[in-house]
């Protein structure tokens, strides 16, 4: 007998992927509570550890070595991760506000945002000025500033870093030695770099004790890093694009290149505007228990926080120690059981490199510089990072129960068939919400809704009809709603077809009535997105409850003419042009078992995300011979079905095909699909296999697409127009594959060079 399948009760939602949460999404994936819906919301998949950050900005780690993958974490804490900016809250309907999605229901909230360094009554700071975070933003630039150096070691360059706390000390000396390197590499004076540190304070580390603060002094001053104590910087302005100027309180002036701003952390103004109590610099006031005195069911932890009655530094060791307590208090805040008290330490030990492999040691009034204390650093920090590398078996029976959850299930039993529909109320709650494109052509649909939707067909037209189904590769409701769509619909545009209007099937995990609708709402607002783009209209559709999230929609468009796309009618000599890359098989398989690198996830949803409607218009203009979508069964087997239909051989160019990021390295894993043997049947109509079976790339060309590009065939002369003209139009992985062989009469077959 089947155990009774557990709903969704409460919706927890942590906005930011700060060290607290990372932590809490750890301990979360060893300890989940059963009916309780964890989502994530960060606007990037990647988030850094801060105590590796100067050490990676001196080259002394990979981006993968100072970088949580929050892609991996949510996957392993079964959490939803939503990639998008939290910009407000309404905290009278309990929903987070986003910049792209739909808004986020919450039961309960944990904000884990982090700060920024304030720039807001500096003019041009904000304009000119690289803060130190967000520090994905700042490593953007930072990286653009190295290859720049690299490129032109003989120019010189000005660096000025504004804010001499720990974080500004430590940025000039890591900086200094990144480049210092570079210019060493190349023969190039160091004189080439000059960098400068501006610091309102007569002496720096103002936080530290004195000892601390004077030997920083002395390493800047060895290093020839220009120090400018007692300079209040009060504007910056700009000659042109390269050039800047810094001016002082004094009336110092000093030009610069480049401008890291390092100084006193502030909060986003969202934050005190939605209504949460904040302390008198924005930040949200908790109690020792980290949560908010005004608003007891969302809690706030790191930087973005502060703790009422107490007084310590916005430090990233406080938001590591945080993390543990956090979670227990959410967890305990759900149980109904009493919270624990989170005690900051009044003291820290705060180590600071200076960019040598070396370290400053402050702890109260003691200090200490030694190699020794970076290599002890360096093995803490690799420590911190390694546990969200390797995740741990859940202990099935350590799960935790929720007393009250029986009284809130017990009269929910899941039905089959037609009883597993989803109510009526829940259907028209999400439609009022929804805004729904009209479609003169349906005489019946949601607007008026009967037992079938009517399409008034228009005259000496073609009607194409088409449909897809399958369950959600990715834990996020709006983004696979869209996904969903793009793949859907890529049936309609393969045949250079208008589409028209859409029903969709869906089917949600079990939850109380408001989480279906919720669910069914985001994932909704995702196809419609999509549908709105493509002035496409959702007429109707049928849900059911089951044990997971999935989506179908049948398509159906119009041809208003004879010149539609087949798979027959390739010619010889055409070019074959492919409009993505291949790969989002092995990468989603990999993801499930933790194999994926986080960016390698994003580079393919945005792939995936791509519609194929201007590339088919695309190739109307150009004339192609035939076309088709690339789904399921992969490349090579959408490409015989290509020359089985026109009776024809091609010949295929492997090393063009481009690949999307990271599916080489998950294919040599041995990582892929469960549609991939199938798929490999088609290795069958390769006439040179045994040549080129063990290629790197191989693999792909069966490895089956969600929302794959179109693969067309397009008369030689005019392939290089239509590619630049697919390339101008956003499909930057567009490329000629092939070409189509002499006509073939007997069995056509397919060379691989």
């Amino acid at each position: 007998m089947q155990s009774k399948p557990i709903p969704i009760i409460y919706d927890l939602v942590l906005i930011g992927g700060g060290h607290s949460h990372a932590i809490t999404l750890k301990l979360w994936g060893m300890n989940p509570i059963p009916g309780v819906r964890l989502t994530l919301i960060t606007d990037t998949s990647h988030t850094p550890y801060s105590g590796m950050l100067p050490g990676h900005v001196a080259g002394f780690y990979s981006f993968d070595e100072t970088h949580i993958d929050l892609r991996r974490l949510a996957r392993f804490s079964r959490a939803q991760l939503y990639l998008d900016q939290a910009i407000n809250l309404d905290l009278i309907n309990n929903k987070v506000i986003c910049a792209k999605y739909p808004p986020v229901d919450f039961d309960y909230l944990s904000i884990d945002i982090g700060s920024t360094p304030e720039t807001v009554n500096i003019p041009g700071a904000s304009q000119y000025a690289i803060t130190a975070k967000p520090i994905p933003k700042f490593l953007t630039v930072w990286n653009e500033i190295i290859e720049t150096v690299i490129k032109k070691p003989h120019q010189q360059y000005s660096i000025s870093i504004v804010g001499g706390g720990a974080g500004g000390v430590e940025l000039a000396l890591n900086i200094h030695s990144r480049l210092t390197a570079i210019l060493q590499k190349f023969n190039q004076p160091l004189s080439n770099i000059r960098i400068n540190l501006f610091h309102q304070g007569e002496t720096l580390l103002t936080s530290h004790n004195s000892w601390v603060s004077k030997r920083s002094e002395t390493i800047l001053e060895k290093r020839k890093i220009q120090l400018f104590l007692n300079e209040r910087v009060i504007k910056i302005t700009s000659n042109n694009s390269n050039s800047y100027q810094i001016y002082c309180d004094t009336g110092l002036a000093v030009d610069c290149d480049f401008i890291f701003w390092v100084t006193q952390a502030s909060a986003p103004s969202w934050i005190k505007d939605c209504g949460l109590k904040t302390d008198n610099r924005g930040f949200i006031l908790v109690n020792k228990n980290l949560q908010s005195i005004s608003h007891p069911n969302i809690f706030a932890a790191g930087d973005i926080a502060t703790i009422q009655d107490t007084s310590y530094p916005k430090a990233g060791v406080f938001a590591v120690r945080q993390g543990k307590p956090l979670f227990k208090n959410l967890q305990k805040i759900i149980l109904e059981k009493p919270l624990i008290s989170y005690q900051p330490q009044k003291y820290f030990l705060s180590l600071i490199g200076t960019g040598d492999k070396r370290a400053i040691a402050s702890w109260g009034y003691l200090g200490w510089e030694s190699s020794i204390l970076w290599h002890w650093k360096d093995y803490i920090d690799r420590q911190f990072i390694q546990q969200f590398t390797n995740f741990p078996s859940m202990d099935k029976n350590s799960l935790i129960t929720i007393d009250s959850l029986d009284l809130k299930t017990s009269n929910l039993m899941p039905c089959v068939g037609c009883g597993s529909k989803v109510g009526k109320s829940i259907l028209e709650k999400v439609l009022n919400r929804l805004e729904i494109r009209h479609n003169k052509n349906v005489l019946v649909g949601l607007n008026n809704p009967d037992d079938a939707a009517i399409i008034i067909l228009k005259n000496q037209s073609l009607l194409v009809q088409t449909i897809d189904f399958f369950p959600s590769l990715i834990n996020d409701p709006f983004i696979f709603g869209q996904i969903t769509a793009h793949h859907c619909l890529s049936d309609i545009f393969a045949m250079s077809a208008t589409p028209d209007s859409v029903l969709a099937i869906v089917t949600l995990p079990y939850g109380l009535e408001k989480k279906l609708e919720e669910t069914l709402y985001q994932l909704l607002s995702g196809v419609i997105k999509v549908l709105n783009r493509s002035q496409v209209s959702l007429i109707g559709g049928h849900t059911i409850e089951s044990s997971e999230l999935a989506l179908g929609l049948s398509c159906n468009g119009f041809i208003f003419s004879n010149n539609f796309f087949k798979k027959s009618g390739m010619n010889s000599g055409d070019k074959l042009i492919l409009t993505k890359g291949i790969g989002t098989g092995t990468l989603f398989a990999a993801d499930m078992n933790y194999q994926a690198k986080g960016r390698w996830i994003d580079n393919a949803v945005e792939s995936m995300l791509l519609s194929n409607q201007q590339a088919a218009k695309i190739f109307l203009k150009f004339e192609a011979t035939a076309c088709t979508d690339v789904t399921g069964f992969g490349l090579l087997g959408h490409l015989v079905e290509m020359i089985k239909a026109s009776k024809i051989s091609v010949s295929l160019d492997l090393e063009n095909i481009v690949v999307l990021e990271g599916a080489i390295q998950t294919t040599k894993q041995g990582i892929t699909s469960s549609l991939y043997p199938q798929n490999l049947q088609a290795s069958n109509y390769i006439l040179n296999l045994e040549e080129v079976k063990h290629k790197n790339k191989f693999p792909l060309l069966f490895d089956p697409q969600t929302s794959g590009g179109l693969l067309a065939s397009i008369p030689s002369d005019k392939a290089d127009k239509c590619l630049l003209n697919l390339i101008r139009s956003g499909f930057k992985d567009s490329c000629i594959i092939g070409q189509v062989l002499e006509e073939n009469l007997t069995e056509p077959f397919i060379i691989i060079n």
